[in-house]
């Protein structure tokens, strides 16, 4: 078993419609930090799916609600922290406004 540590998703502005950022291929990961940081002079929302292999973002899935980021603030998404995505599972998000929410998330794959 080998366990590497890398960012899973690099720093990027999230989209206003529904986009796979990341996929666990052919191994297992574990989220250990994710931040949004919102750039924008505007409060702006965002929501996170953890969607497993075959599926597709929706309620079921849905682990992150509609969350307000004030401008300027940085969100720490502690409902993401050690959530365990395994292959073939993904992260999907969308946010309220186009590059306005700054997305990072980091973590370990185990293979």
């Amino acid at each position: 078993m080998t366990v590497t540590v890398k960012t899973l998703v690099a720093p990027l502005q999230m989209q206003a419609t529904q986009t796979t950022q990341y996929t666990a291929t052919a191994v297992r990961a574990i989220i250990d930090k994710a931040t949004v940081t919102n750039t924008d002079t505007s409060a702006r929302t965002f929501s996170v799916n953890l969607v497993q292999s075959g599926g597709s973002a929706g309620n079921a899935n849905l682990i992150i609600d509609t969350k307000t980021v004030q401008p300027d603030e940085t969100y720490t998404c502690p409902e993401l922290v050690g959530q365990v995505l395994d292959s073939g599972a993904f992260i999907s998000t969308i946010a309220s406004a186009a590059t306005a929410l700054t997305l990072r998330i980091s973590g370990r794959e185990i293979s």
